[in-house]
């Protein structure tokens, strides 16, 4: 496309990136995610000690519980598919003290993760394991897929 567009001149690597415009720029949004990232690196490491003990062998066969102190990133969480951010099956969101064998980060308070496997059938489409792959029109797929291929 560079060159293209260019008339070969140059390369894309030596160019300035411009400016991103004031006007851009949402603290509050800014400050959402940062929360978000923070929770999802506290539950890929909780998911990271299961696939290195063997437990699983990918992240899409969990369903961990998350303790979220925070009410503020807790909301925010709850805005966001944070299964799928999180690339797992499922996840819950929950308020409640984590209980004292719950995963976490000692740089990260007031975020612990229980694990939890993923119950049902692995759907064919997404991969997900979700209770309800089979119960639907398309064979092998949840309920969101089925949707999605009618």
């Amino acid at each position: 496309v560079w060159l293209e567009r260019t008339g070969g001149e140059g390369s894309v690597h030596l160019e300035d990136i411009p400016e991103t415009p004031e006007a851009w720029l949402d603290t509050e949004l800014a400050e959402k995610w940062a929360g978000i990232r923070k929770v999802r690196r506290v539950v890929t490491a909780a998911l990271e000690v299961q696939r290195r003990d063997k437990v699983i062998g990918a992240s899409l066969e969990a369903a961990p519980v998350v303790h979220v102190e925070d009410a503020e990133v807790l909301a925010a969480l709850k805005t966001v598919t944070f299964d799928d951010i999180c690339i797992t099956s499922a996840i819950s969101l929950t308020s409640d003290p984590a209980p004292a064998e719950a995963f976490r980060m000692p740089e990260i308070e007031g975020v612990g993760v229980v694990f939890e496997t993923a119950d049902g059938d692995k759907c064919q489409r997404c991969w997900k394991i979700l209770p309800d792959v089979g119960a639907h029109a398309h064979a092998g797929t949840c309920g969101r897929c089925n949707a999605a291929l009618d």
